[in-house]
């Protein structure tokens, strides 16, 4: 299983209204595109205050490496990538394929 997490610092401008609309079109995206097999989000909760202003995490977990490369190019991802994108001022992505016991 490949873990895809993605981190997401919105743009001050970006209203609550507007991050709700960015996070439903998020959750859209595996009744859209087969190969992701789960989906998790949240936001920061954590008391360390190491976020670097980074507010939403998501979790997309996929089969393996081919599925995770089938989602990146998709249409829908794309499109998701042209709503979100105006309204971020930082984004970090970190793959993984678990190697702890």
């Amino acid at each position: 299983m490949v873990q895809h997490i993605v981190l997401f610092k919105f743009k001050p401008e970006a209203t609550p209204e507007k991050v709700a609309e960015i996070v439903a079109a998020f959750e859209a995206l595996p009744s859209k595109i087969k190969e992701i097999k789960g989906f998790q989000w949240g936001t920061n909760n954590s008391p360390e205050k190491l976020d670097k202003g980074l507010t939403h995490a998501f979790i997309l977990t996929f089969d393996n490496e081919k599925d995770r490369d089938t989602y990146l190019p998709h249409p829908a991802h794309k499109a998701f990538g042209g709503i979100v994108g105006p309204w971020l001022a930082d984004v970090t992505v970190v793959d993984f394929t678990n190697k702890g016991k």
